[in-house]
């Protein structure tokens, strides 16, 4: 297989910690897509993804998928020997479910609306709002109040456990930084506790 990313970019940091959890990483080729560069835009890269994003997974067949909870469903699937971080049982999968959408909507969306229209970084691609994008920065500080509130007696966001929801949420909160939104040990002492604990993990490294 081979994963096409941008190695600081979130989405595919998603899809390595993954696969490292999996145990899988090291059976995965990776090539590095400059979006900067717009080697993204390309025919070629189009033809695997014709929304122009990473990551994509270029299976064994010549398969490509797209979209990051894509890939990460379908290594879980074609890999069941393997630990389960997307549930075990219909309640487990509907509480990863419930969070994955949460913090995509809640959280990881507003970052990127943030940075997007607040930085400057896709003024030369897109129309920026700046208002919106500090409306947006606000909301993902207000999200990670409700993290730190989920978080006080708990390890992990749900199922007893470590699963997809905190790595999406891991990565989300570190791509935060690009936005000025960084956890506050003193204001939110549970987040702060998570964070080191999943930052701990050998996957959070890759």
């Amino acid at each position: 297989m081979k994963l096409y990313e941008m190695a600081i970019a979130p989405n595919p940091r998603r899809v390595r910690m993954f696969l490292a959890e999996k145990g899988l990483l090291d059976q995965v080729e990776r090539v590095q897509i400059d979006l900067q560069k717009g080697e993204n835009l390309t025919p070629e890269f189009r033809s695997k993804n014709p929304m122009t994003k990473v990551p994509v997974l270029e299976t064994d067949d010549g398969t490509c998928i797209a979209e990051t909870m894509a890939i990460c469903r379908y290594v879980e699937c074609s890999h069941p020997e393997t630990v389960a971080l997307l549930g075990e049982t219909p309640k487990e999968v509907a509480l990863i479910e419930q969070w994955l959408r949460w913090i995509d909507f809640y959280l990881f969306m507003p970052t990127g609306m943030a940075f997007q229209h607040g930085s400057g970084y896709f003024k030369d691609r897109m129309k920026c709002f700046p208002e919106w994008g500090a409306d947006c920065k606000e909301k993902v500080e207000k999200f990670f109040d409700f993290l730190n509130e989920q978080l006080r007696d708990r390890d992990y966001l749900c199922c007893s456990k470590f699963t997809c929801a905190d790595i999406n949420a891991y990565t989300s909160v570190q791509f935060a930084k690009v936005v000025g939104v960084r956890v506050d040990a003193e204001k939110h002492p549970h987040l702060q506790a998570w964070h080191e604990r999943i930052d701990s993990r050998d996957s959070a490294k890759v």
